[in-house]
């Protein structure tokens, strides 16, 4: 049997919306691809963690209070998580997540929390707390070479700008700004995302592109998941496609 290992970073921190449930929907579709995905966890304070030994490593949603206690330990270990981002490990990050790896998150006080500087992107809320990008959002990305909508939630006050390769267009919601035609950021190896829900419970083909690169890496060569049946899981997008885009 293959096996995967995924880096669940400060899950006791970073679960807003059950976001941790990514963790859980990544596991049930390795499983039944018979592959393992065995699941450690990073908490506050650890610091012999080797980012470069993991497969993927996932950042759930925070709020500002989780945010600011995490910035000062995440910048301890900015070269190690560097060094695994550059060898090629798949980063998943949600909203808070996605914050913090940029280079800085400035809350609705004014107080500018230090990002881990990996992405040139920031992030900035307003100063009106009730001024929030908050609603169910469709968002049109491409993976493996084809289109394909991605539907979650969003709630963040956090406005983010100098996205230089975003996640994909939105077809409804906001994004990374108000009425913003753009959401998150990606690259071969980053899904950086507003989107709760959890994400993969409602984007089954974005799970499996996941485990298709990480196994491609793995392996040397490429890897296609086999088929599930997904069709509960479609007829649920369909339905939410239909009330939101028509």
């Amino acid at each position: 049997m293959h096996s995967l290992k995924i880096l669940h970073m400060y899950p006791a921190m970073l679960d807003l919306y059950g976001d941790s449930g990514n963790v859980e929907i990544l596991g049930y579709r390795c499983k039944k691809r018979g592959i393992s995905l065995e699941v450690f966890k990073h908490d506050l304070g650890d610091r012999e963690t080797d980012f470069t030994d993991y497969d993927i490593i996932y950042l759930g949603g925070g709020a500002d209070f989780e945010q600011q206690l995490l910035a000062d330990d995440l910048l301890c270990l900015k070269d190690k998580i560097r060094a695994a981002y550059e060898n090629g490990t798949y980063f998943l990050m949600i909203c808070g997540g996605y914050q913090l790896m940029g280079q800085y998150y400035k809350d609705s006080n004014g107080k500018k929390i230090p990002g881990l500087g990996l992405f040139d992107y920031y992030t900035a809320a307003s100063t009106n707390k009730r001024c929030r990008c908050i609603g169910n959002i469709v968002v049109e990305t491409e993976l493996d070479g084809e289109k394909y909508k991605v539907i979650g939630f969003e709630n963040h006050g956090g406005q983010t700008t100098n996205v230089s390769s975003p996640f994909g267009t939105v077809l409804a919601g906001n994004g990374n700004e108000f009425e913003s035609k753009t959401e998150g950021y990606c690259e071969k190896n980053v899904t950086a995302t507003y989107l709760h829900g959890p994400l993969l419970s409602k984007n089954p083909k974005l799970a499996d592109h996941i485990i298709s690169y990480c196994m491609t890496r793995k392996l040397g060569e490429k890897y296609t998941p086999a088929e599930m049946d997904d069709r509960l899981e479609n007829e649920c997008r369909s339905l939410l496609f239909k009330r939101l885009i028509g």
